[in-house]
């Protein structure tokens, strides 16, 4: 993602409906892995979700290959460091937890992604992915940003699967808005990282509050989250 990209979502994440719901997720997910240990957050921007892992009690590391993110994350109290994600600077089995929100669609070499992630994660360790789903929404913001694909769930899994990763769930999140996604990226021209109403914020962050009590997680979403471990 180009520096201005970076800029304008450290910008938003604070506040725009997607960053904070999906922090919501991480928080949760959070709460069934166990004592907190060391932990990584590869493509962290400024650091939205790292601050949620501190605050859970890991020892996290933010990491970004863009050095305005590094330098914003840093001066939001968190350690940072800026690296490629194909090439991760931390030793084999160190880590007890990887996270990587909307890293692998942005690297044509996702493979290699997922196979540092299994190389720095010690035995029993967990990695939390996110990534945009189904290229039926490929649409002008996805070039805006710099993706390389969309992912399917047999895609998904088979990248994560062959870098010695077993997955333990897959499912899909904003499913209740797809169908609105699919109708503005249908007319989009760029880029959606903007700000939006408050009005309008907190109607999309109530609707998609909404799918954490209904059975919509195995539809097709906006985005896929998968939960994966290293074998013991």
């Amino acid at each position: 993602m180009e520096t201005t990209e970076i800029r304008r979502l450290i910008a938003l994440e604070d506040t725009h409906w997607w960053y904070r719901e999906r922090r919501a997720i991480l928080r949760r997910e959070l709460r069934g892995l166990g004592r907190p240990g060391r932990a990584l957050d590869i493509g962290a921007a400024g650091g939205g979700n790292t601050r949620v892992l501190v605050e859970a009690g890991w020892e996290a590391t933010a990491t970004d290959s863009c050095a305005t993110a590094v330098e914003v994350a840093r001066q939001r109290g968190l350690k940072a460091v800026r690296a490629d994600a194909r090439a991760l600077p931390f030793e084999p089995g160190s880590l007890d937890l990887v996270t990587a929100f909307d890293v692998l669609e942005h690297v044509r070499e996702d493979h290699l992604v997922v196979e540092e992630i299994a190389r720095v994660l010690a035995p029993g360790g967990h990695a939390l992915i996110a990534v945009p789903c189904d290229m039926a929404l490929w649409s002008a913001h996805d070039d805006a940003v710099g993706h390389v694909r969309r992912y399917a769930r047999e895609s998904l899994t088979v990248v994560v699967e062959q870098a010695g990763l077993k997955v333990d769930r897959v499912w899909s999140w904003n499913v209740l808005l797809r169908p609105l996604v699919a109708r503005h990226r249908r007319r989009s021209r760029g880029s959606d990282l903007r700000k939006v109403p408050l009005l309008v914020n907190a109607g999309l962050s109530a609707v998609v509050r909404a799918e954490r009590y209904l059975p919509v997680k195995s539809l097709k979403g906006v985005t896929l989250f998968l939960r994966a471990r290293l074998g013991r």
